[in-house]
């Protein structure tokens, strides 16, 4: 039985904007250890369906298709970021 995750993927150090975090990510739980190319020292994996991301929307839809398909998942819910509203002023202000 495959077993899958649904996540909404967090913005990484190199981006600023929230541009690719707001879809909710469906992905298969890795069934087979990766092992090391002992030629090149690369990462390999037999396991195809660690290769397949899909997309959604809503939580929604990615929970009805995993569903739908008989698929096992877990739902990670994410961290949902603190909004500090700073004025410029408040960088040079004194407080000890």
């Amino acid at each position: 039985m495959m077993k899958a995750r649904i996540f909404k993927p967090t913005k990484n150090a190199m981006q600023s904007g929230m541009k690719k975090c707001k879809k909710w990510e469906f992905e298969y739980a890795p069934e087979q250890s990766r092992e090391i190319d002992p030629l090149m020292g690369w990462t390999a994996s037999a396991d195809m369906a660690s290769q397949i991301r899909l997309s959604f929307d809503t939580k929604e839809e990615a929970v009805a298709y995993a569903e739908r398909n008989n698929i096992d998942y877990v739902v990670q819910e994410p961290h949902v970021r603190k909004k500090r509203l700073r004025n410029y002023a408040d960088v040079f202000a004194f407080r000890p």
